[in-house]
């Protein structure tokens, strides 16, 4: 009962690249930057599993950015000349790699550090990926001119990886999706269909993850303008009822998202979220158990696994590893409090 996993992203250590970085550069480059990644992914399940947490992940440690690092294996997509896009509905401004040809995967995305991972840990492992309608968010069309025919073409793409990744022994395979929070009808209509493309034929657990973004300040100063009551999730949550996808992760403890949302999940296995990502004040195992028996009005004790509300990439690795232990920590006090530690 209730376990445990992070999103997926960790903050990567000063050898790698910069630190508290959405898009921090490497610190390394050929061999050495390579061996770097290993050693860091290997840190990070070391970490996980020394934390108690029951799912462990690579830490998306060999990305530069969760988006982008699948990018740059697809031919089509060039990355030379960047060009500056906002992002998120123009929440952010970045420079974006644009797509100026036909997609098509050079080869294995992430087989590095997708067996890599599953050579040194005996937990379930999960691993991540973009979910398409955030792909085509962070970059520029210079060849389709129809968004949802881009999507779909990533989508594409996305389950020729995902289905080697399950053939390397992952356990659960993860779409991100932060994308469906801001284009809400666009995410309903037909943003759960391309998640839905991109595991097409996948045996493994599938999940999606949605929220409102890293701890970044373009992320809280937009949060702070949603008012009192987020129900941005009640658009697409229906739709991710109705899909063939098993697992919800999704964003609860210091938002404002109305928690009886989660009834709109009924049959889903729903990730929630019960670390903060956008602040560095570590929660007490009591917030995170509190946070948990308030999720349970919604969802049945079997189908709620605490997590985080999203990525801890920007985070301090000290900061980062204390929220990982109290995870833990909260989860099995929630444990105890139902009697059944």
């Amino acid at each position: 009962m209730f376990e445990t996993s992070i999103v997926g992203s960790l903050p990567k250590p000063a050898w790698l690249a910069e630190t508290n970085k959405l898009w921090p550069q490497w610190r390394a480059e050929g061999d050495a930057l390579v061996q770097a990644k290993a050693d860091a992914t290997l840190l990070w399940i070391k970490a996980q599993e020394d934390a108690g947490l029951d799912i462990v992940c690579d830490g998306e440690q060999s990305r530069q950015h969760f988006v982008h690092g699948f990018l740059e294996q697809i031919e089509g997509i060039d990355f030379e000349h960047k060009v500056k896009m906002g992002i998120r509905d123009n929440r952010y401004d970045a420079m974006v790699p644009q797509v100026v040809s036909a997609l098509r995967l050079k080869g294995r995305v992430h087989a590095f550090e997708a067996q890599l991972a599953r050579a040194h840990t005996k937990k379930k492992l999960k691993f991540t990926l973009p979910g398409p309608m955030t792909i085509v968010d962070t970059v520029a069309d210079r060849f389709y001119g129809d968004k949802v025919k881009m999507a779909f073409a990533f989508a594409e793409l996305l389950n020729q990886e995902a289905l080697a990744l399950q053939a390397d022994g992952v356990d659960i395979i993860q779409f991100d999706e932060p994308a469906f929070n801001v284009y809400m009808q666009d995410a309903a209509d037909w943003g759960v269909q391309a998640v839905e493309r991109a595991a097409e034929g996948l045996t493994c657990t599938t999940a999606v993850h949605i929220c409102y973004g890293y701890g970044i300040k373009a992320n809280t100063d937009w949060k702070s303008t949603l008012g009192d009551e987020w129900r941005q999730y009640e658009a697409v949550f229906p739709a991710l009822a109705r899909s063939r996808i098993d697992q919800v992760s999704l964003e609860c403890i210091h938002s404002h998202v109305p928690p009886d949302l989660m009834k709109l999940l009924a049959g889903k296995v729903v990730l929630v979220g019960v670390i903060d990502v956008a602040s560095d004040v570590v929660e007490t195992p009591e917030e995170v158990a509190d946070t948990i028996g308030r999720a349970l009005q919604f969802v049945p004790q079997d189908r709620l696994f605490p997590c985080t509300n999203c990525g801890l990439a920007p985070m301090a690795r000290d900061v980062a590893w204390r929220k990982l232990e109290v995870l833990v920590a909260g989860a099995r006090l929630a444990r105890e409090r139902l009697g059944v530690a």
